[in-house]
């Protein structure tokens, strides 16, 4: 019987580990500048190559990433941020892991917004319950409006369909509430304590590429990016 117990309570304990698994940090950061629905525009696509070479591809100048470490796991959810995310993903020679949602032929945006609701739940919830992941550093590039969004958490309130609310930033100092719609060069960096899916820090770092990519914007945090219609990107703010 005492054996029973024993092993039904260490049973138990690795069923708990594994519910409260999370990655140590989670690297969250939006796609680049598009042309339309469908695709970046030029600067959007200098952004993409701009992020491999400096922060997030392998043997990057400015590396996210700790000295000998790799990160586990890339994901993306849409075309814009597929494209985005694949020269660094390339240089590692790993998978891009999709939760993929497809814009609407018909243009809805109504449609395209609750599948982007679903599959934003869905990637959080099991990045945060991968015991595969646990102690890992993961990147999510993903749609603006589904890191963060107040309109967006009031629309569909009691459901969490931002990042902010799933990974439960909101608990956390400084984590803005939008992110804004001309704001394409951050990084949002969430860490995780150790057997902990409770995020214990959250920081913002600003991209900057200097010379090397002087076309690609860097403006602050909300700041309007500067670019107008002749640089062939959309300039104004839309759901995707």
């Amino acid at each position: 019987m005492t054996i029973r117990l024993a092993l039904a309570a260490l049973l138990s304990l690795i069923v708990l580990q594994a519910a409260l698994a999370a990655p140590s940090r989670i690297i969250i950061l939006r796609h680049g500048e598009k042309a339309d629905d469908w695709k970046l525009c030029e600067t959007g696509q200098q952004r993409a190559q701009a992020l491999a070479l400096n922060y997030l591809g392998k043997d990057a100048a400015k590396s996210l990433f700790a000295e000998g470490e790799e990160p586990a796991f890339f994901f993306a959810i849409t075309l814009h941020t597929i494209e985005l995310a694949s020269p660094a993903v390339a240089t590692w020679s790993k998978p891009l892991i999709l939760y993929a949602v497809m814009p609407a032929a018909s243009g809805d945006k109504k449609d395209f917004t609750r599948a982007l609701n679903r599959r934003t739940q869905e990637a959080a919830r099991n990045i945060l319950a991968n015991p595969a992941l646990n102690g890992k550093t993961v990147v999510m590039v993903w749609e603006h409006r589904h890191i963060a969004n107040e309109d967006l958490e009031a629309q569909f309130e009691g459901e969490q369909v931002t990042l902010r609310q799933l990974f439960k930033l909101d608990i956390l100092p400084g984590v803005p509430k939008t992110w804004p719609g001309e704001t394409y060069d951050y990084f949002w960096i969430v860490e995780f304590p150790d057997n902990s899916n409770v995020p214990s820090k959250f920081s913002m770092v600003k991209q900057e590429f200097g010379a090397s990519f002087p076309k690609v914007p860097s403006n602050d945090w909300g700041a309007p990016d500067g670019l107008d219609a002749a640089s062939g990107c959309e300039t104004k703010a839309g759901d995707e």
